[in-house]
């Protein structure tokens, strides 16, 4: 959902305002796209269930850089920082759950 709807049709711009912050405005759609390319691809291979663990851990890293940056030059633009660490740190539990225990 985030990142096709959100990211890759723009249908929150927020969204790529908080990655020009990071990257400069002239990359952002790019770089947002990218992103969006990425979140999607990362659905898609939890959905064909192989190598969940390299799946998940690729997830958490991405997940915590981006927090990361997020949290450090576009804090103003998050509708709640600490709300956006929860529900990702949630994310990641069931996504590790699924990968260590499956369904």
């Amino acid at each position: 959902m985030f990142g096709l709807v959100f990211k890759a049709l723009d249908a929150l711009p927020r969204h790529r305002r908080i990655v020009a912050r990071v990257t400069g405005e002239s990359r952002a759609q790019l770089v947002t796209n990218l992103v969006a390319f990425g979140e999607v691809g990362l659905g898609a291979w939890m959905l064909v269930g192989r190598f969940l663990p390299i799946c998940v851990a690729i997830q958490t890293v991405a997940l915590v850089v981006m927090n990361t940056l997020e949290l450090r030059y576009a804090r103003d633009l998050l509708f709640s920082p600490v709300l956006m660490v929860c529900a990702n740190a949630a994310l990641l539990a069931g996504g590790w759950y699924v990968a260590l225990h499956g369904l």
